[in-house]
């Protein structure tokens, strides 16, 4: 299953674990396939740098090079439609799943989970391991 993963669900599934973490053994045994655009790594990099972090550039690189690249499919996502008026921002999650194919957005930013004309599911990380049937 084709996946697009929002900053806050990556950034709490491999910094902090509780539900999210659960995302990290689904994507690492196959069960998904999380898409990431140029754009959307970029953003992941910015925020992993915040200060409130305390990560080094070396930390930083290895999320990047050992828990995100080798997992996750890489897509060209045009620029298009705008979707997230609140917070145009978040549109390139949903180019990037239009782009790949995503069957869901799993994220937990209100904008995103509140996008009425989303054409792309959003569901929390919840919400999406139960979909799985999974427990939240």
């Amino acid at each position: 299953m084709k996946v697009v993963l929002d900053t806050n669900v990556l950034l709490s599934a491999l910094l902090f674990g509780g539900v999210p973490g659960r995302l990290i053994e689904l994507w690492k045994n196959g069960r998904i396939t999380p898409l990431v655009s140029a754009p959307i790594i970029a953003e992941y990099l910015r925020v992993l740098a915040y200060p409130k972090f305390k990560l080094t550039e070396e930390e930083i690189n290895h999320l990047l090079l050992n828990e995100i690249l080798p997992w996750f499919e890489a897509v060209q996502a045009p620029v298009g439609a705008r979707y997230i008026a609140a917070d145009p921002g978040d549109d390139k999650f949903v180019w990037c799943a239009l782009a790949g194919r995503a069957e869901i957005i799993v994220s937990g930013d209100d904008h995103l989970l509140a996008c009425a004309g989303c054409p792309v599911p959003v569901l929390n990380p919840v919400a999406f391991l139960q979909r799985l049937g999974l427990t939240g």
